[in-house]
């Protein structure tokens, strides 16, 4: 531990001025691009939807031998299902089907950024579906499994995420980006840090994935949360293990710096959603996808 500390407090001081707070989020978008360009030269926009499979040739051919037959298949044929039995049709536009590039959005009657598996468990409950007895939860597991169903349907679109202009709607993209370039936790660290300034770099043998394109491919089937999931029973691994959404992923971020995961679904997640995913605007979604 204390040499991951040294690494990481290594990379750490390694940062450049984040983006204006003054900027708009078309300038910010743009900035946010041309320095990726200028970092990984070579790397197109569209490859980018493959985080690091971009930029590691060897790790990339492991990854497409391993999308040949998918450990998130069966949770995807699982999540369709569900989507219809639970009547999930009818509470969105287009029946559900090539949606997901337009998440997340900011709601003008409530003010809020809203997420797709905010509206997915909404429309679970104005179904009438009893969420608790039927086990469906944030983050993971079935609920999960329905929104990568919805996200495999819409792989191909590019991300369109919009910011209308709206005093409410710029202070949620604003709060996500404060959120986004914001140090926490004992490492003092930001998302930024690993993501943006030290992509493409090595923290204990793990390669740091660009930010930009991070949010084509959720939900994510990740080895660490199969081998986590299965190890709890004994070994025994089920359809929806390994699988989770992009808030798991905050929360785990949260955790590794050693901060406190805040609780998904909530302004703060949201907002940071809101923002991270308009950063990728116009990279075509791929998911759900393997990560390691």
């Amino acid at each position: 531990m204390k040499k991951l500390l040294i690494t990481l407090g290594a990379i750490s001081i390694m940062g450049i001025t984040p983006l204006l707070t003054n900027a708009t989020p078309q300038s910010d978008l743009e900035e946010f691009r041309a320095y990726f360009y200028k970092k990984f030269p070579g790397v197109k926009l569209q490859d980018y939807s493959n985080g690091i499979y971009a930029l590691d040739k060897a790790r990339r051919f492991e990854w497409q031998e391993s999308e040949e037959f998918p450990a998130y298949e069966e949770a995807v044929e699982k999540g369709e299902k569900m989507f219809a039995k639970y009547g999930m049709k009818s509470c969105f536009k287009n029946g559900g089907v090539s949606i997901k590039q337009n998440y997340p959005y900011f709601d003008k009657k409530t003010g809020k950024v809203r997420t797709l598996e905010e509206d997915i468990m909404a429309c679970l409950k104005n179904n009438g579906v009893d969420v608790k007895a039927e086990k469906l939860k944030y983050k993971k597991g079935k609920l999960a499994a329905i929104s990568a169903y919805m996200a495999y349907t819409s792989r191909g679109k590019k991300q369109n995420v919009v910011i209308p202009n709206d005093p409410a709607a710029m202070d949620a993209y604003q709060s996500g980006k404060t959120f986004f370039y914001a140090k926490r936790g004992q490492l003092n660290f930001s998302c930024a840090d690993c993501h943006v300034y030290n992509a493409g770099k090595m923290a204990r043998g793990n390669l740091l994935s660009p930010a930009l394109g991070h949010t084509s491919h959720f939900p994510v089937w990740r080895k660490k949360w199969a081998a986590k999931s299965a190890k709890k029973r004994g070994g025994e691994s089920k359809p929806f293990d390994g699988l989770g959404t992009i808030q798991r992923r905050y929360g785990g971020c949260n955790k590794q710096v050693r901060a406190k995961p805040l609780k998904v679904h909530t302004a703060a997640y949201n907002n940071l959603e809101y923002f991270h995913t308009y950063m990728s605007n116009g990279i075509k979604l791929n998911g759900p996808a393997i990560r390691q």
